[in-house]
């Protein structure tokens, strides 16, 4: 199984993937308790700030079902900050050639960031057909995405940028959507806050969306 179709069977249990920031490994920990115990077991963690690794070792030690992707990697060395803290996928908001070439070199499952027809057509010349719709609202949404399924029937989409619990069903009810990434199950003002009630009841809410969309959840 090569690493696009590993990253296709992962991302296609869910119907959602978490998106955020963490700026502690203890705030990373609770975030994946709490995901985990409203019913996902998938989470991308940007690596925006230092803590991002550390968290997604911690996460990977102490819950081992959950999947955890390493976001915004934006240089070709941060292929290895990720595969060295354990991520099991890695998200960029978009690509060029030294991206794409240390993706091809690194063993990591990787999810690069498109808009274009003309991005698409690059990402899929280096072998990529999983791809990331960002930032979708302002990319034109679920129409674009639609357009693309009539040209590119190979390829899938993960969209995600701005999009909240309410653009959800209508991106699963295209055939190219493998999930649907946003910050909403986890919102920074929440993690801040330390209000993992709060995380754990929007988990929940979003896992029953994925068993109404027919997809899993992956939760406990």
């Amino acid at each position: 199984m090569n690493k696009d179709q590993m990253l296709r069977d992962l991302l296609g249990r869910h119907a959602v993937l978490p998106i955020m920031t963490i700026r502690s490994e203890e705030a990373g920990l609770r975030v994946a308790e709490n995901l985990l115990a409203g019913g996902l077991a998938i989470m991308e963690i940007t690596l925006r700030t230092a803590e991002g690794g550390t968290a997604i070792s911690a996460i990977r030690r102490r819950f081992p079902e959950m999947a955890v992707g390493a976001g915004t990697l934006l240089r070709p060395e941060d292929f290895d900050r990720a595969a060295t803290a354990g991520a099991q996928f890695g998200v960029s908001p978009g690509m060029d050639r030294p991206l794409a070439e240390a993706a091809l070199r690194s063993a990591l499952p990787f999810l690069p960031g498109i808009q274009t027809a003309s991005e698409v057509m690059t990402a899929v010349g280096y072998g990529l057909q999983t791809l990331k719709f960002y930032p979708a609202r302002a990319a034109g949404g679920a129409a674009v995405l639609a357009d693309f399924g009539n040209i590119f029937q190979n390829v899938m989409f993960v969209p995600t940028g701005k999009l909240t619990q309410a653009d959800v069903p209508e991106y699963l009810a295209l055939k190219n959507i493998l999930c649907v990434g946003g910050s909403w199950m986890a919102p920074a003002d929440r993690i801040a806050a330390e209000d993992w009630p709060a995380i754990r009841a929007l988990a929940a809410t979003a896992a029953g969306m994925a068993r109404t969309a027919g997809r899993p959840g992956g939760g406990r």
